[in-house]
């Protein structure tokens, strides 16, 4: 390391962080000193941390396995470039003659905890080869770096290893064997561990065993094993069983156990709410939040992304920003992970600019972060604006980055910035395009109206395009008209995604549009036959106050459905007067125009703006989020709306976000 020579010039300036009534003689640091300084001063700050670094250099601490462990540790938790962080803690590790265990344990759980499990493993061979005893902490670190890696038969033999050792009996290591084998569905092996120590094994070993069953979707066994335990008493059993359950889908079943609980700790909040999460069920999810706000338990940190999930699904802002301030009064520190969920909620929930926010203000930016920043960007047409962030970018981007800013392209209509940017992607930063990236270049080029190129591309991509790609495609033949090629890749679609109900109506519409009703009843011949039903449009509004409110197409099961739909006929009346005419070909029946006009007018986004008309203050934002893409006339009615009533209508669909302003949309209508 270089940092023997600078060591000499920055003497005095590092004499600040040696601890009161210690010798300012570096020599005389005592082994007490050293760890209490990277325990204490080091922990937050890598300048300190450098600093002790050149001390314990100085000294000739760094052959003190405990002292360098500690190093380890230390670097390994206080840069905020994780990669950086790993080279600097594996250096480390090499300039220790001989690590005792101590050590390797810590650099074997600093592989892991950077997603490098073969680096792992190969340091456990390391150890063993350098007969450097492995203790009980070593264990269950290297039979995770086995599961991680997916290395079955290096996992047997490090369990040979555990029983070699006599540490057989230890419920940790244990509990991580069992999930070593039930990772690789080896459910027969794990289930020989936990019965061969009876009524030894502790609640930890039965939630692994749990957890493996209903991993690999073994319901009944999980039922079984949980019924049979004498004591069902420990709270971590409960939730491995609503956590398995959710994971397994079955929601409501996790539910019932999640109800029967007598005692909830904040993991068994979390795995609710993320259960529902994970079913795309987030007004349900946030309603257990709200529970527990209710029962005055107060959410820790690691709650907090998920219920911010929830409210960027649902475009619940105010209740994000509830999270955001809840985190600055409790002192939480806004780390990649919260402070990405905060970025990812805020331009989810159309405030871009409080998303903007919080990404200048965190010090460990991830490259996470930078992803939901440049998606965010993208998602409000701000193409330009996330094309200069990428370029700024001080981290390496990934696959999802390029996803992001090649999006952003798209609904910018810069397709040969897209192109030049697709093109890089191997040449400059060694990204290989996957095929997601190929769906966004036939996107890009289809939104622009060059099918013919977009088709090219479908046929160029080195591996079987997949139904995201052909749907980019057949969405570019909606939207220009091209009924022959949108006819073709509509039947291959069928095929493919035979139960996609979206893919249907797709092709149902470019056949209505052109106006081959023939046609149209075909495709909904062959979804009755085939036992289909459509997605209905469905568009949730916040109206603040924590209040979240959903309206389906044509719904009349809203408690103000009459003021609602006297509301809508007055917006009609004002918007004729203004020159506004209903678009009848976006009702894809075949019935008289005056049954279509009533039909488009009761589409869920407008239902959802006279509530909010009803319902909010002149003047008030009205934000509102949709399942699916909004149609030209509704699209055309919300920007006189935003014109004739002087409001603000901020609209988040499928695809992207609208902000509608003064009769104008940010889109520019290129959506």
């Amino acid at each position: 390391m270089s940092s023997t020579a600078t060591t000499a010039t920055e003497a005095p300036y590092h004499r600040h962080l040696i601890p009161k009534g210690h010798s300012t003689e570096t020599s005389k640091l005592s082994h007490k000193a050293i760890l209490h300084l990277l325990n204490t001063q080091c922990t937050t700050s890598l300048h300190h941390l450098k600093q002790a670094h050149a001390l314990i250099l100085r000294t000739g601490h760094l052959q003190d396995s405990y002292i360098a462990g500690s190093l380890v540790k230390s670097y390994a938790n206080v840069s905020t470039n994780r990669y950086l962080s790993f080279e600097r803690s594996l250096k480390v590790f090499e300039f220790v003659r001989k690590p005792n265990v101590f050590l390797w344990n810590c650099m074997i759980k600093v592989c892991i905890e950077n997603n490098e499990p073969f680096k792992a493993i190969l340091l456990y061979y390391e150890m063993v080869v350098a007969h450097s005893r492995p203790n009980k902490y070593t264990y269950p670190a290297v039979l995770k770096a086995c599961s991680d890696a997916g290395v079955l038969a290096e996992g047997v033999q490090v369990h040979a290893h555990v029983v070699k050792h006599g540490l057989g009996g230890d419920g940790h290591i244990l509990s991580s064997a069992i999930r070593m084998y039930a990772s690789f569905g080896r459910l027969v092996e794990a289930r020989r561990i936990l019965d061969d120590k009876g009524g030894e094994v502790d609640a930890v070993c039965w939630n692994a065993m749990i957890d493996g069953y209903l991993r690999f979707g073994e319901v009944e066994a999980a039922r079984e094993l949980f019924e049979g335990m004498l004591d069902r008493s420990t709270i971590s059993t409960w939730n491995a069983m609503i956590s398995g359950f959710s994971r397994c889908g079955m929601v409501e079943v996790a539910r019932e156990f999640f109800d029967e609980m007598e005692e909830r700790d904040e993991i068994s909040w979390s795995a609710m709410i993320d259960g529902y999460i994970q079913e795309g069920c987030f007004m349900e999810a946030l309603e257990i939040f709200h529970q527990m706000q209710r029962e005055k338990i107060r959410p820790r940190k690691f709650v907090l992304p998920s219920v911010l999930s929830a409210c960027a699904n649902l475009g619940a802002l105010d209740q994000g920003r509830w999270i955001h301030t809840y985190a600055k009064r409790n002192s939480i520190q806004l780390d990649g992970v919260l402070g990405t969920s905060l970025v990812d909620m805020y331009a989810k929930c159309g405030r871009i600019d409080l998303a903007w926010e919080v990404f200048e203000k965190m010090s460990n930016k991830e490259v996470s972060s930078w992803n939901a920043m440049i998606g965010g960007l993208a998602m409000h047409g701000r193409a330009e604006d996330a094309i200069d962030l990428f370029s700024k970018m001080d981290i390496n981007p990934n696959e999802i980055t390029f996803v992001g800013v090649l999006n952003a392209c798209a609904h910018g209509g810069l397709v040969q910035r897209g192109l030049t940017i697709f093109n890089s992607m191997r040449k400059e930063y060694g990204v290989k395009p996957q095929i997601e990236h190929y769906g966004c270049i036939v996107d890009l080029l289809g939104r622009a109206g060059l099918l013919t190129e977009a088709e090219k591309v479908v046929s160029s991509i080195p591996t079987e395009p997949t139904p995201a790609v052909w749907g980019a495609l057949l969405g570019a033949c909606r939207k220009h008209g091209n009924v022959e090629l949108g006819e073709r890749v509509g039947k291959i679609l069928l095929e493919l995604e035979p139960q996609n109900s979206g893919r249907y109506t797709l092709l149902s519409n470019i056949y209505a549009k052109a106006g081959r009703w023939e046609e149209v009843g075909e495709v909904r011949k062959l979804m009755k036959e085939r036992g289909i039903k459509t997605t209905p449009g469905t568009s949730i509004i916040d109206i603040g106050r924590g209040e979240v409110h959903k309206f389906i197409i044509g719904d009349g099961s809203h408690p103000q459905v009459k003021d609602i739909y006297q509301m809508l006929d007055k917006v009609k009346e004002r918007l004729q007067i203004e020159g506004y005419e209903p678009d009848p070909s976006q009702v894809l029946f075949n019935i008289d125009e005056e049954e279509k006009e009533t039909a488009v007018w009761q589409h869920s986004e407008k239902l959802a703006i006279a509530f909010g008309l009803i319902n909010t203050s002149p003047g008030t934002t009205i934000r509102i989020v949709k399942n699916l893409r909004v149609c030209e006339d509704c699209h055309s009615a919300t920007k006189l709306i935003s014109q004739v009533y002087n409001r603000e209508i901020i609209v988040r669909d499928r695809i992207r976000y609208h902000h509608f302003r003064n009769g104008a949309c940010s889109c520019k209508d290129f959506w």
